[in-house]
């Protein structure tokens, strides 16, 4: 019997209010699940909804509709007290990891805070020794607990944020753009030692961003956004190598080739991504495609298996095997 999902999302949707009564579509009929174990990374242009949908699954924002399970207990119902206990498994990074960090406390402070929090402290000395234990795993030395965050690099203050997130043993962290505001070489340090730890702790990630080349070294699965809702999930290979929905293919389309003796097959697509306060009816990438028909403008496309595994939202989807064409994503 197969191991069953850490989190399953069903249908999760979110709307904001304006005050000139317009919503804001941020998340539209959103589902997928994350394994044991495993790296779903969330990807698409920004403003697509990905930072949205990973913190309603922790209830920073609260779902207009849809479920979140958690093992098997349903979470959107939960009591703020009832959250809190369940919040012990499932931690977050931020994108900024200097905001994320409060100038006023040390780094020891910080990284003891939830623990603190949730009753896991009991002496000065379990204190000392749990954060020096913490410092030391993500690649830091004991000695820093006392400093603050001014006091430290970009890539060492995300590695502060990894440490308090670890600290609880959660069994599923949400790092949202995680490495977008790092220098590209402290990024490759920082998505090492995301994977270290996996190894070392079996521990899922949803890893929200947008720099394609970091997500196919990272990510098991892949589940591609746009306007709010998921159009391509499946695994990294699959997605990557034979993408089958006509926005993957122009994402997968624009990753820089390296080796410019290599020719490209840049897609470019028409228009602007429209405005989430008036998402396009049926298919919302319609007013963009290269293959839209009368049929994408008025009926919204279901989730259909395609060979390689793949699930896609389009009426007329078809491979595109961008390894083939040489621009093929490293």
């Amino acid at each position: 019997m197969s191991e069953p999902p850490v989190l399953r999302a069903r249908g999760l949707s979110r709307n904001f209010a304006l005050g000139d009564k317009r919503l804001i579509r941020a998340v539209d009929d959103v589902s997928f699940e994350i394994a044991a174990g495993e790296t779903l990374a969330l990807v698409g242009e920004s403003g697509c909804g990905k930072s949205t949908t990973g913190r309603m699954l922790l209830r920073l924002i609260e779902p207009s509709a849809g479920q979140i399970f958690f093992d098997d207990t349903e979470i959107t119902q939960l009591s703020a007290s009832a959250m809190r206990r369940m919040r012990r498994h499932v931690q977050m990074v931020f994108q900024d990891p200097f905001g994320s960090l409060s100038p006023r406390r040390s780094v020891g402070d910080s990284i003891a805070e939830p623990l603190e929090v949730h009753g896991l402290l009991h002496t000065a000395g379990e204190r000392r020794a749990r954060v020096a234990e913490l410092l030391q795993q993500v690649g830091l030395a004991p000695e820093h607990a006392g400093r603050y965050p001014r006091e430290f690099s970009g890539g060492q203050r995300q590695r502060i944020g990894i440490a308090r997130a670890l600290a609880l043993q959660p069994r599923l962290i949400i790092a949202d753009e995680p490495v977008s505001a790092l220098d590209v070489s402290v990024q490759a340090q920082v998505v090492n030692l995301l994977q270290d730890l996996q190894e070392q702790t079996r521990i899922s990630y949803l890893f929200i961003a947008h720099d394609l080349a970091v997500v196919r070294h990272i990510a098991d699965r892949v589940a591609v956004m746009y306007l709010g809702r998921i159009v391509e999930i499946g695994s990294r290979d699959a997605v990557y190598n034979t993408p089958h929905h006509p926005y993957t293919q122009a994402l997968l389309s624009a990753v820089p080739e390296p080796d410019p003796d290599v020719p490209s097959a840049r897609i470019i697509l028409p228009g602007e991504v429209p405005s989430a306060t008036a998402v396009p009816p049926g298919c919302a990438f319609h007013t963009r495609c290269p293959i839209a028909q009368p049929r994408c403008r008025v009926e919204r496309p279901a989730m259909v298996q395609m060979p390689a595994g793949q699930t896609v939202a389009c009426h007329f989807a078809a491979p595109f095997p961008l390894g083939a064409v040489g621009n093929s994503p490293r």
